[in-house]
């Protein structure tokens, strides 16, 4: 009796134990962690954040220790929710709990694959970080925007980040070399300097405003940029497309659009076509708003060609009709092309001639004379 009641104590001793073991076992498979992420490979400097997902499959609440082990020890890690670090999570029976892990990957660190496991409880999530590149100290500097078009007397105006991947404040001189007559500033956060200061691994905005000269051609333009600072720095290549424009101007050597004129006679105008736009113009004609009785006429009669910022001496013969009246005259001289004209406006002065200056002065003395024979043969009686 007894030898039966010891052996029926021993099996349910023993049952007991494994049912207590198989339920625990249970319980560990219906949790577990999640991340569709367990692989990915990033730059030098990254940071990385998990979405993490703690999963309870089982009939009753969890409350799991969490951790994060095998980070290297430059790095830097945290685990949060809800906008908390957190150490432990509570989860109700057949739900989930989201958590995010953090993780700062240093700008000085070895290209390879960086292996660590985040744990809750006794389940584990392998993660594996790749490092694409050799860390290094480094600057960007770059624009999502590197080439603009417009006309010549545009200014392009580019938006630039200059990021300093270094663990040290930097102070930077950001320069250009532009071609000879190019303006170019520099405005870090929209101030106008020649230098730019940084913090460790951070970006600062720069604006960059490139201006052509007055009488640049049209075609494309590489404008080199730099960032300059101790032992780093960035350069960034700028391009600007300067399209055609069409401008003319038609002056005198001197700028003076007045003269004078003899009645009958021709005088010679020297006036000059200058190219003040971008591009080439092309078949240039002369011509002129004349008073009526007058004549004019231009040599070159035309231009074939003029390129951009060259200047075309002209000159106009212009000739007064004999019985012009003395007095101020207006005549418009025109040059235009199809795609542009320029006028200019002279005042002339018409004078008469001295010959009939002195055929008035002897017609006075004639009449001078006569009155005075008249008066001298009568005037006795």
């Amino acid at each position: 009796m007894r030898t039966n009641y010891l052996l029926l104590l021993a099996i349910v001793l023993g049952v007991t134990p494994c049912n207590q073991t198989h339920a625990s076992d249970t319980v560990k498979q219906s949790v577990f962690l999640y991340s569709p992420y367990t692989k990915i490979a990033v730059s030098p400097g990254a940071t990385i954040d998990y979405k993490i997902d703690l999963i309870n499959n089982s009939e009753n609440p969890i409350n799991n220790g969490l951790s994060v082990v095998g980070v290297p020890r430059s790095w830097k890690s945290e685990l949060k929710s809800g906008g908390w670090s957190i150490s432990k999570l509570a989860v109700l029976p057949k739900d989930k709990q989201e958590f995010d892990l953090k993780v700062d990957v240093p700008l000085k660190v070895n290209r390879g694959s960086y292996n660590f496991i985040v744990s809750a409880g006794a389940h584990r999530l392998p993660l594996t970080v790749t490092v694409a590149k050799q860390g290094t100290y480094q600057t960007e500097f770059t624009t999502d925007q590197p080439n603009m078009q417009g006309n010549s007397k545009s200014t392009f105006t580019f938006s630039a980040i200059l990021k300093n991947q270094t663990a040290d404040k930097q102070l930077y001189a950001l320069m250009a070399n532009a071609p000879r007559g190019w303006n170019v500033i520099f405005k870090p956060n929209y101030k106008q300097a020649t230098s730019a200061q940084v913090e460790a691994n951070a970006s600062q905005n720069v604006s960059i405003e490139i201006t052509p000269p007055a009488n640049v051609e049209a075609g494309n333009y590489t404008i080199p940029t730099r960032a300059v600072a101790g032992n780093t720095s960035a350069d960034l290549e700028l391009e600007v497309v300067v399209t055609g424009s069409y401008e003319m101007e038609l002056t005198t050597p001197e700028g003076l659009l007045s003269t004078e004129v003899t009645a009958g006679e021709t005088k010679k105008l020297e006036l000059e076509i200058r190219n003040t736009g971008s591009s080439l113009l092309k078949d240039i004609q002369l011509s002129a708003n004349k008073p009526n009785g007058w004549e004019i006429s231009f040599e070159p009669t035309k231009i074939d060609m003029l390129k951009a910022g060259q200047v075309q001496p002209v000159t106009a013969t212009l000739k007064a009709p004999k019985k012009a009246l003395p007095g101020d005259y207006v005549t418009t001289l025109k040059s235009q092309t199809p795609e542009v004209n320029a006028t200019a406006q002279f005042r002339i002065t018409v004078k008469t001639s001295v010959i009939w200056g002195w055929v008035g002065i002897f017609i006075i003395v004639i009449a001078v004379g006569g009155v005075y024979y008249l008066f001298h043969k009568y005037g006795r009686r």
